[in-house]
Protein backbone atom coordinates (compact mmCIF):
# COMPACT_ATOMS: atom_id res chain seq x y z
CA UNK A 1 0.00 0.00 0.00
CA UNK A 2 1.60 3.69 -0.86
CA UNK A 3 1.84 6.54 1.75
CA UNK A 4 -0.81 7.95 -0.80
CA UNK A 5 -3.07 5.40 -0.53
CA UNK A 6 -2.62 5.72 3.11
CA UNK A 7 -2.96 8.82 3.85
CA UNK A 8 -6.68 8.41 1.96
CA UNK A 9 -7.38 5.71 4.22
CA UNK A 10 -6.75 7.55 7.08
CA UNK A 11 -8.73 10.95 5.99
CA UNK A 12 -11.94 8.46 5.27
CA UNK A 13 -11.36 6.61 8.88
CA UNK A 14 -11.35 10.07 10.38
CA UNK A 15 -14.53 10.98 8.73
CA UNK A 16 -15.95 7.55 9.17
CA UNK A 17 -15.40 8.31 12.67
CA UNK A 18 -16.96 11.51 13.47
CA UNK A 19 -20.31 10.49 11.25
CA UNK A 20 -21.25 8.22 13.77
CA UNK A 21 -20.47 10.23 16.68
CA UNK A 22 -22.19 13.33 15.18
CA UNK A 23 -25.91 11.12 14.23
CA UNK A 24 -25.76 9.70 17.43
CA UNK A 25 -25.42 13.11 19.16
CA UNK A 26 -28.39 14.46 17.34
CA UNK A 27 -30.49 11.49 18.15
CA UNK A 28 -29.91 11.56 21.83
CA UNK A 29 -29.96 15.23 22.28
CA UNK A 30 -33.54 15.17 20.86
CA UNK A 31 -34.47 12.45 22.90
CA UNK A 32 -33.16 14.33 26.01
CA UNK A 33 -34.80 17.79 25.04
CA UNK A 34 -38.18 15.44 24.55
CA UNK A 35 -37.72 14.09 27.65
CA UNK A 36 -37.35 16.97 29.72
CA UNK A 37 -40.10 18.73 28.36
CA UNK A 38 -42.77 15.79 29.39
CA UNK A 39 -40.95 14.09 32.26
CA UNK A 40 -38.49 15.86 33.98
CA UNK A 41 -40.86 17.67 36.26
CA UNK A 42 -40.40 18.58 39.94
CA UNK A 43 -42.85 18.15 42.89
CA UNK A 44 -44.17 21.69 42.01
CA UNK A 45 -44.48 20.78 38.34
CA UNK A 46 -41.14 22.84 37.04
CA UNK A 47 -38.79 21.78 34.99
CA UNK A 48 -34.59 22.12 35.21
CA UNK A 49 -33.58 22.89 31.76
CA UNK A 50 -30.25 23.68 33.19
CA UNK A 51 -29.34 20.32 33.60
CA UNK A 52 -29.25 19.86 29.86
CA UNK A 53 -26.36 22.42 29.73
CA UNK A 54 -24.77 20.51 32.68
CA UNK A 55 -24.92 17.89 31.01
CA UNK A 56 -23.15 18.77 27.66
CA UNK A 57 -20.46 21.14 29.84
CA UNK A 58 -21.84 23.86 27.90
CA UNK A 59 -22.60 26.20 31.21
CA UNK A 60 -19.79 28.70 29.53
CA UNK A 61 -21.02 28.60 25.93
CA UNK A 62 -24.15 29.34 27.11
CA UNK A 63 -23.89 31.64 29.71
CA UNK A 64 -22.28 34.11 27.10
CA UNK A 65 -25.20 34.03 24.84
CA UNK A 66 -28.22 34.13 27.27
CA UNK A 67 -29.26 35.17 30.41
CA UNK A 68 -31.25 32.57 31.79
CA UNK A 69 -31.34 28.85 31.38
CA UNK A 70 -35.58 29.07 30.25
CA UNK A 71 -37.26 26.41 28.07
CA UNK A 72 -36.74 29.00 25.10
CA UNK A 73 -32.77 29.50 25.63
CA UNK A 74 -32.42 25.99 26.26
CA UNK A 75 -33.95 24.58 23.10
CA UNK A 76 -32.96 27.07 20.76
CA UNK A 77 -29.58 26.51 22.24
CA UNK A 78 -29.47 23.07 21.58
CA UNK A 79 -31.86 22.49 18.68
CA UNK A 80 -31.42 25.39 16.12
CA UNK A 81 -28.54 27.47 17.64
CA UNK A 82 -25.67 27.67 14.28
CA UNK A 83 -23.07 29.43 16.69
CA UNK A 84 -23.06 26.12 19.16
CA UNK A 85 -21.23 23.41 17.69
CA UNK A 86 -22.83 21.24 20.26
CA UNK A 87 -26.04 21.10 18.80
CA UNK A 88 -28.36 19.14 16.54
CA UNK A 89 -28.44 21.61 13.42
CA UNK A 90 -24.62 21.81 14.12
CA UNK A 91 -24.54 18.03 14.12
CA UNK A 92 -26.40 17.14 11.41
CA UNK A 93 -24.25 19.94 8.91
CA UNK A 94 -20.62 18.26 10.54
CA UNK A 95 -22.25 14.05 9.53
CA UNK A 96 -23.32 16.15 6.50
CA UNK A 97 -19.55 17.30 5.45
CA UNK A 98 -17.94 14.31 6.65
CA UNK A 99 -20.53 12.26 4.75
CA UNK A 100 -18.99 14.32 1.63
CA UNK A 101 -15.51 13.87 2.43
CA UNK A 102 -16.64 9.94 2.10
CA UNK A 103 -18.67 10.31 -0.85
CA UNK A 104 -16.48 7.74 -2.89
CA UNK A 105 -16.94 5.37 -0.34
CA UNK A 106 -20.62 5.67 0.94
CA UNK A 107 -24.14 4.89 -0.97
CA UNK A 108 -26.14 7.10 -2.63
CA UNK A 109 -29.08 6.87 -0.47
CA UNK A 110 -26.66 7.65 2.70
CA UNK A 111 -25.53 10.90 0.99
CA UNK A 112 -29.00 12.20 -0.08
CA UNK A 113 -30.64 11.25 2.99
CA UNK A 114 -28.12 13.61 4.99
CA UNK A 115 -28.77 15.91 1.99
CA UNK A 116 -32.34 16.00 2.72
CA UNK A 117 -32.21 16.01 6.70
CA UNK A 118 -29.32 18.67 7.13
CA UNK A 119 -32.12 21.37 4.85
CA UNK A 120 -35.07 20.22 6.47
CA UNK A 121 -33.27 21.10 9.76
CA UNK A 122 -32.17 24.11 8.03
CA UNK A 123 -35.78 25.08 7.43
CA UNK A 124 -37.13 25.22 10.93
CA UNK A 125 -37.78 28.26 12.71
CA UNK A 126 -38.33 29.15 16.13
CA UNK A 127 -42.09 28.75 15.84
CA UNK A 128 -41.42 25.37 15.07
CA UNK A 129 -40.15 25.12 19.17
CA UNK A 130 -42.96 26.25 20.82
CA UNK A 131 -43.77 23.67 24.06
CA UNK A 132 -46.69 22.34 21.88
CA UNK A 133 -44.30 21.46 18.81
CA UNK A 134 -41.42 20.41 20.37
CA UNK A 135 -41.99 16.35 20.48
CA UNK A 136 -43.61 16.44 16.80
CA UNK A 137 -39.95 18.31 16.15
CA UNK A 138 -37.66 15.66 18.11
CA UNK A 139 -39.74 12.71 16.98
CA UNK A 140 -39.12 14.00 13.44
CA UNK A 141 -34.97 14.23 14.70
CA UNK A 142 -34.74 10.76 16.09
CA UNK A 143 -36.86 9.42 12.90
CA UNK A 144 -34.48 10.87 10.56
CA UNK A 145 -31.37 9.73 12.95
CA UNK A 146 -32.76 6.30 12.98
CA UNK A 147 -33.33 6.15 9.04
CA UNK A 148 -29.73 7.31 8.45
CA UNK A 149 -28.54 4.21 10.93
CA UNK A 150 -31.17 2.39 8.81
CA UNK A 151 -29.77 3.00 5.51
CA UNK A 152 -25.95 2.73 6.80
CA UNK A 153 -26.27 -0.92 7.94
CA UNK A 154 -27.94 -1.91 4.67
CA UNK A 155 -25.75 0.19 2.41
CA UNK A 156 -22.28 1.02 3.96
CA UNK A 157 -20.08 -1.51 2.61
CA UNK A 158 -18.12 -3.22 5.21
CA UNK A 159 -14.42 -2.21 5.01
CA UNK A 160 -12.18 -0.30 7.50
CA UNK A 161 -14.21 2.99 7.08
CA UNK A 162 -17.55 0.97 8.06
CA UNK A 163 -15.73 -0.14 11.83
CA UNK A 164 -14.44 3.21 12.37
CA UNK A 165 -18.21 4.14 12.04
CA UNK A 166 -19.17 1.80 14.58
CA UNK A 167 -16.60 2.76 16.68
CA UNK A 168 -17.89 6.91 16.44
CA UNK A 169 -21.16 6.17 17.36
CA UNK A 170 -20.27 3.51 19.76
CA UNK A 171 -17.79 6.26 21.75
CA UNK A 172 -20.76 8.41 21.58
CA UNK A 173 -23.58 6.48 23.07
CA UNK A 174 -20.99 5.73 26.11
CA UNK A 175 -20.32 9.33 26.51
CA UNK A 176 -23.68 9.93 26.97
CA UNK A 177 -24.69 7.73 28.93
CA UNK A 178 -21.77 8.32 31.47
CA UNK A 179 -23.01 12.10 30.64
CA UNK A 180 -26.69 11.28 31.90
CA UNK A 181 -26.03 8.91 35.19
CA UNK A 182 -23.43 11.26 35.95
CA UNK A 183 -25.56 14.75 36.16
CA UNK A 184 -28.86 13.21 36.35
CA UNK A 185 -28.17 10.56 39.51
CA UNK A 186 -26.73 13.48 41.36
CA UNK A 187 -30.26 15.97 40.24
CA UNK A 188 -32.48 13.58 40.65
CA UNK A 189 -31.36 11.67 44.10
CA UNK A 190 -33.71 13.22 46.33
CA UNK A 191 -34.09 13.45 49.80
CA UNK A 192 -34.00 10.12 52.05
CA UNK A 193 -38.05 10.69 52.65
CA UNK A 194 -38.90 11.50 49.25
CA UNK A 195 -37.55 7.87 48.00
CA UNK A 196 -39.79 5.79 46.00
CA UNK A 197 -42.64 8.92 45.80
CA UNK A 198 -44.14 9.54 42.80
CA UNK A 199 -42.25 12.07 42.15
CA UNK A 200 -39.31 10.24 42.99
CA UNK A 201 -40.12 7.37 40.49
CA UNK A 202 -41.36 9.73 37.63
CA UNK A 203 -37.56 11.47 37.29
CA UNK A 204 -35.90 8.07 37.60
CA UNK A 205 -38.28 6.66 34.63
CA UNK A 206 -37.10 10.43 32.85
CA UNK A 207 -33.56 9.19 32.75
CA UNK A 208 -34.19 5.81 31.64
CA UNK A 209 -36.30 7.58 28.65
CA UNK A 210 -33.54 9.78 28.14
CA UNK A 211 -31.23 7.00 26.75
CA UNK A 212 -34.78 4.93 25.30
CA UNK A 213 -33.78 2.49 28.23
CA UNK A 214 -37.18 2.20 30.41
CA UNK A 215 -38.96 -0.49 28.66
CA UNK A 216 -35.32 -2.45 28.61
CA UNK A 217 -35.04 -1.38 32.19
CA UNK A 218 -38.40 -3.22 32.91
CA UNK A 219 -37.28 -6.76 31.53
CA UNK A 220 -34.77 -6.87 34.07
CA UNK A 221 -36.80 -5.12 36.88
CA UNK A 222 -40.96 -5.76 36.18
CA UNK A 223 -41.16 -3.83 39.40
CA UNK A 224 -40.04 -1.06 41.46
CA UNK A 225 -37.22 1.05 40.40
CA UNK A 226 -34.10 2.54 42.83
CA UNK A 227 -31.09 4.45 42.23
CA UNK A 228 -29.00 1.53 42.63
CA UNK A 229 -30.51 -0.20 39.84
CA UNK A 230 -30.70 2.25 37.04
CA UNK A 231 -27.08 3.34 37.94
CA UNK A 232 -26.40 -0.82 37.58
CA UNK A 233 -28.91 -0.93 34.26
CA UNK A 234 -26.87 1.63 32.75
CA UNK A 235 -23.30 0.49 33.64
CA UNK A 236 -23.00 -3.18 33.35
CA UNK A 237 -25.91 -5.01 31.05
CA UNK A 238 -24.75 -6.23 28.03
CA UNK A 239 -28.20 -6.66 26.24
CA UNK A 240 -28.80 -3.05 26.64
CA UNK A 241 -27.55 -1.59 23.38
CA UNK A 242 -26.25 1.97 25.25
CA UNK A 243 -24.82 0.41 28.74
CA UNK A 244 -21.23 1.41 29.43
CA UNK A 245 -20.14 -2.17 29.01
CA UNK A 246 -21.73 -2.88 25.70
CA UNK A 247 -20.30 -0.02 24.05
CA UNK A 248 -16.93 -0.33 25.44
CA UNK A 249 -16.99 -4.40 24.49
CA UNK A 250 -18.04 -3.75 20.90
CA UNK A 251 -15.57 -1.05 20.63
CA UNK A 252 -13.44 -3.67 21.64
CA UNK A 253 -14.24 -6.05 19.22
CA UNK A 254 -14.38 -3.53 16.63
CA UNK A 255 -10.60 -2.68 16.99
CA UNK A 256 -9.94 -6.02 16.95
CA UNK A 257 -11.30 -6.81 13.55
CA UNK A 258 -9.17 -3.65 12.22
CA UNK A 259 -5.98 -5.30 13.21
CA UNK A 260 -7.08 -8.91 12.76
CA UNK A 261 -9.39 -8.64 10.07
CA UNK A 262 -7.66 -5.89 7.96
CA UNK A 263 -4.14 -5.95 9.10
CA UNK A 264 -3.78 -2.78 10.26
CA UNK A 265 -0.60 -2.22 13.13
CA UNK A 266 -1.40 0.71 14.65
CA UNK A 267 -3.98 0.70 17.72
CA UNK A 268 -1.98 -0.75 20.34
CA UNK A 269 -2.64 2.79 22.34
CA UNK A 270 -6.06 2.59 22.08
CA UNK A 271 -6.52 -0.70 22.85
CA UNK A 272 -4.63 -0.48 26.14
CA UNK A 273 -6.97 2.42 27.12
CA UNK A 274 -10.04 0.55 26.54
CA UNK A 275 -8.56 -2.26 28.47
CA UNK A 276 -7.90 -0.33 30.91
CA UNK A 277 -11.60 0.98 31.14
CA UNK A 278 -13.32 -2.42 30.70
CA UNK A 279 -11.08 -3.63 33.44
CA UNK A 280 -12.46 -1.37 36.07
CA UNK A 281 -15.76 -1.51 35.08
CA UNK A 282 -15.42 -5.30 35.57
CA UNK A 283 -13.50 -4.72 39.35
CA UNK A 284 -16.93 -2.72 40.17
CA UNK A 285 -20.13 -4.48 41.33
CA UNK A 286 -23.40 -2.01 41.91
CA UNK A 287 -22.30 -1.90 45.86
CA UNK A 288 -18.60 -0.71 45.16
CA UNK A 289 -19.73 1.77 42.80
CA UNK A 290 -21.90 3.77 44.88
CA UNK A 291 -19.37 3.12 47.76
CA UNK A 292 -16.56 4.28 45.30
CA UNK A 293 -18.14 7.51 44.41
CA UNK A 294 -20.67 7.42 41.17
CA UNK A 295 -19.58 11.30 40.10
CA UNK A 296 -15.86 9.79 40.51
CA UNK A 297 -16.26 6.88 38.64
CA UNK A 298 -18.29 8.65 35.53
CA UNK A 299 -15.54 10.72 35.48
CA UNK A 300 -12.96 8.28 35.00
CA UNK A 301 -15.02 6.81 32.05
CA UNK A 302 -15.65 10.16 30.69
CA UNK A 303 -11.91 10.46 30.52
CA UNK A 304 -11.17 7.36 29.52
CA UNK A 305 -13.02 7.83 26.38
CA UNK A 306 -11.36 11.00 25.57
CA UNK A 307 -7.81 9.29 25.91
CA UNK A 308 -9.24 6.61 23.71
CA UNK A 309 -11.10 9.09 21.16
CA UNK A 310 -7.20 11.09 20.90
CA UNK A 311 -5.77 7.62 20.56
CA UNK A 312 -7.83 6.35 18.10
CA UNK A 313 -7.48 9.57 16.01
CA UNK A 314 -3.86 9.68 16.72
CA UNK A 315 -2.71 5.85 15.54
CA UNK A 316 -4.98 5.33 12.69
CA UNK A 317 -5.82 8.66 11.46
CA UNK A 318 -3.32 10.63 11.99
CA UNK A 319 -4.61 13.40 14.02
CA UNK A 320 -3.65 14.93 17.50
CA UNK A 321 -7.31 16.71 18.66
CA UNK A 322 -7.38 19.10 20.97
CA UNK A 323 -10.69 17.86 22.71
CA UNK A 324 -13.24 14.61 22.71
CA UNK A 325 -15.06 16.70 20.02
CA UNK A 326 -14.45 18.46 17.07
Amino acid sequence: MTIGTNLLLARYADCAFWLGRYVERAESLARILDVNLHFSRDSRGSQNWRSIVQLNADEERFDKAYDVASYANVVHFYALDRDNPTSIISAIRAAKENARSLRPMISTEMWSHLNVFNNLMNALTPDDLKPSELSRVCAFIKEECQTHTGITEGTFFRDQSWFFYLIGRQVERADQTTRLLDIKYHLLLPADQRVGSPVDVSQWNALLRSVAGYHAFRRVHPRGMSPKQVATFLLFNMSFPRSIALCLSEIDGHLHHLKAGFGLRAGNVSMELLDEARAALAGHNQDSVVQFGLHEFSDYLQRQLIAITAAVRQEFCGVVPDSDAD
